[in-house]
């Protein structure tokens, strides 16, 4: 946040200074609070999807942090002469139901008459002061292990613009839609170094947050990173988003692609993710045992998909 001055407080453990996801306060000397705050417009039609994803979208940033979600208030901005309040309820129902599904407790919140549904969480989580985990502790050698597959950006574009049958849609929907609570928990039984969540930036941007933060840099095995069923053919299709012109000049200068990938290959590195997967950074003699860990979970889409290098020069190659 350029131009703002950094808290003294020497008790904010994690402020923005990292672009970690999440800020973190020291309590005591065993307990530390995470706090953060997101909210997005509808991805899909259906009000009750819509509130499960911006639910779990939000409560992501705690388990990016290495944390547990305690509590939780609404956000909503909802246009309410022009839609039926049935709509809304089913908004806060979805989001209640995820709440619940974490463990946490919804305790109410606040909202907005406004021109277009936006929906999401405060979250209020706890961890230990020496568990915390962030984007910026990635150590040489290790292995970075995704949770989820990417390419949500363009098809939530693609079924709004009749590209995409919401039928194919949906089936993807409970992978987005799923908590990172268990990943999280699973991970916690390895050396986790650094972690993040893929969002907004994409793979590309929040895989340099990890990058320049660890000062290191990453080779990203592009054939290893898994992709929802249709991302591909969608900008083949010639879909796109908003985002990702933002984000390929975010890391502009720092991205190198010396793998052989077409032009709607190379988007997916770009394309925006909406509740996305914990992204984790282990030493590679546990990456196996992690990865298998996780499918067993039920966390099929696991994956090995890139190398930390400590270096003077922070970037990504993507091979």
């Amino acid at each position: 946040m350029e131009g703002l001055e950094p808290s003294k407080d020497p008790d904010l453990i994690v402020g923005f200074e990292t672009s970690d996801d999440a800020a973190v306060y020291r309590i005591s000397d065993d307990k530390a609070i995470i706090t953060t705050v997101d909210f997005i417009t509808p991805p899909v039609d259906d009000p009750y999807w819509f509130g499960q994803i911006a639910a779990a979208n939000s409560l992501s940033d705690v388990y990016a942090m290495g944390g547990k979600p305690i509590i939780a208030l609404n956000v909503v901005m909802f246009p309410s002469k022009q839609l039926d309040m049935t709509h809304l309820k089913e908004i806060l129902r979805g989001g209640h139901d995820k709440v619940m599904e974490a463990g946490a407790s919804m305790a109410g919140g606040h909202s907005v008459d406004d021109l277009e549904p936006k929906y999401g969480l405060a979250v209020t989580g706890i961890v230990h002061p020496d568990k915390i985990l962030t984007n910026c502790r990635a150590e040489d050698g290790d292995t970075l292990v995704l949770t989820k597959p990417i390419g949500s950006g363009v098809l939530f574009n693609a079924c709004r613009s009749g590209k995409l049958a919401y039928e194919k849609l949906k089936k993807v929907l409970p992978i987005v839609a799923s908590l990172n609570g268990t990943a999280l928990d699973i991970a916690l039984k390895y050396d986790v170094h650094s972690c993040t969540d893929i969002t907004g930036f994409g793979i590309s941007g929040h895989v340099l947050e990890i990058a320049r933060g660890s000062q290191s840099q990453i080779r990203l095995h592009y054939g290893n990173i898994p992709l929802y069923d249709n991302a591909i053919e969608m900008y083949r299709a010639g879909e796109m988003t908003g985002s990702n012109k933002a984000n390929k000049d975010l890391v502009e200068g720092s991205l190198e692609i010396s793998a052989s990938l077409s032009k709607e290959e190379e988007e997916l590195l770009f394309d925006p993710q909406t509740s996305g997967g914990l992204l984790f950074s282990v030493p590679s003699s546990q990456a196996d045992d992690l990865i298998r860990d996780l499918q067993k979970a039920g966390i099929i889409h696991s994956a090995a998909i890139g190398e930390v290098k400590r270096s003077d020069k922070s970037g990504i190659k993507v091979v």
